[in-house]
């Protein structure tokens, strides 16, 4: 019966020699026919057992594939973890490794490609197409802060009064991550307070330069020279203008007479430039004394959707201009700077800066350097605090969705692995214990 069920369900080629030459035997799939009142796998078992077949090849093929197992893909992750945590002694990564960029300087090197365009801003030209992305991340930013400072009047935001970490909620988190002064002496422990909107928005200042492409700012000229939020000196370099901040528009591209020393050229020759098209209005910051609360919860729910739709809108636009625009960070500290190389101010205060002379570690940024996103802990049920003893059950988010979020928002998407949404929370420190 065996013998008989392998010979009508197996069937396999032996090797036909053409020209001389083995062919690979080829197989056919294996169909094994389901026996009455048994399931498949026993009809297989019942069919197939006690038969072993050998196949002795004289030599591999080539022809043969390797088998593919299938597996299951996942284009949104759950539970994923958060960025990690760098301490003031550790220096920040650099975006690409040195070694690969030691590796793509040999590849250059050695296959000799051709010289890629050089892009506008580094011959002293704004990139036209990216100016209505720069006033949208501009206004984008405006629309944040504005609506923020009325969410701010019906969402409770603490602030611990030793350390920079905040908590959106009415009453602080109870986990002893407290980095202060004399966290020791408290066990690590917060002391909450009543945060600002400076706690959720950090105010990443920068040097505001009149000719990106000029000189380095000097240690002496470190006070002479304003100071703005870098996502505003990014945006003015991208195209956006402002009067109280000049900065110098070239219509012409730059001469380079050395490796590093360039002369302007010629504009007079040019004809007078034609009116330019009616450009985006600016958002302004309404002033603190002018700031209502939302007058009812569907207003609540509206001004929370449009905070997030601005957030993103200014992340995705910054991502953008950053590309062009080259952005530097101090590895270091959070100094940040807009333009194609660092300053040369030598106010660098982190771990062993007196080995640097105070000078800063100047590297690529990332889009987190120029907007932190200042994670806090996510609260699943705003009525009941969280507790210390479920604290890896707990996911986070940034501050500005877990406000809205709070505020009656949706959650985004992009969010939830991190917030772990899909983590069943135990209802006790016991029915914690029990999980595997």
């Amino acid at each position: 019966m065996d013998c008989g069920c392998l010979h009508s369900q197996l069937t396999t080629t032996v090797s036909v020699h053409s020209k001389g030459r083995s062919q690979p035997p080829k197989f056919r799939i294996l169909r094994c026919k389901p026996q009455l009142n048994l399931s498949s796998l026993d009809s297989l078992k019942q069919t197939c057992s006690g038969v072993v077949l050998e196949l002795k090849l004289r030599r591999p093929s080539e022809k043969l594939c390797p088998v593919q197992t299938a597996g299951i893909r996942c284009d949104h992750p759950q539970n994923a973890d958060l960025p990690r945590y760098y301490s003031r002694k550790e220096k920040k990564p650099f975006p690409i490794p040195i070694v690969e960029l030691r590796r793509a300087a040999r590849d250059r090197m050695k296959n000799r490609l051709p010289k890629r365009r050089v892009p506008p801003p580094k011959i002293g030209l704004v990139i036209k197409s990216l100016v209505p992305a720069a006033y949208n991340v501009f206004n984008s930013r405006m629309t944040v802060i504005n609506n923020l400072k009325r969410l701010l009047k019906v969402v409770t935001v603490n602030g611990c009064k030793w350390c920079n970490e905040i908590h959106v909620g009415p009453v602080g988190h109870p986990f002893k991550s407290c980095r202060g002064s004399q966290a020791s002496q408290r066990k690590g422990h917060h002391e909450w307070g009543k945060a600002v909107l400076e706690d959720i928005i950090v105010p990443l200042e920068s040097y505001h330069l009149y000719d990106r492409l000029g000189k380095r700012i000097t240690h002496e000229e470190r006070f002479s020279i304003p100071r703005i939020p870098a996502i505003v000196e990014l945006c003015i370099q991208a195209g956006v203008d402002l009067p109280e901040y000049p900065t110098k528009r070239r219509r012409k591209p730059i001469i380079w007479t050395g490796k590093k020393e360039f002369v302007d050229a010629d504009e007079s020759e040019l004809p007078d430039p034609e009116p330019e098209s009616p450009k985006p209005p600016i958002l302004a910051e309404i002033p603190d004394p002018e700031v209502e609360p939302p007058s009812s919860t569907e207003e609540t729910i509206l001004l929370a959707e449009e905070t997030l739709v601005a957030w993103e809108k200014m992340r995705a636009g910054a991502n953008k201009l950053i590309k062009m625009y080259p952005v530097r960070v101090c590895g270091y500290c959070p100094e940040v700077h807009v333009g194609p190389s660092g300053h040369k101010a030598q106010n660098c205060g982190a771990h062993k800066h007196q080995q640097r002379n105070g000078q800063h570690g100047w590297q690529t940024a990332v889009l987190d350097d120029l907007i932190p996103p200042r994670y806090v802990w996510h609260v699943p049920d705003v009525t009941q605090p969280l507790q210390r003893e479920l604290r890896s059950f707990y996911g986070q988010a940034p501050a500005v969705v877990e406000i809205c979020v709070q505020a009656g928002a949706e959650v985004p998407e992009q969010y939830k692995p991190t917030m772990r949404f899909d983590v069943g929370i135990p209802n006790s420190i016991k029915e914690a214990e029990m999980v595997v």
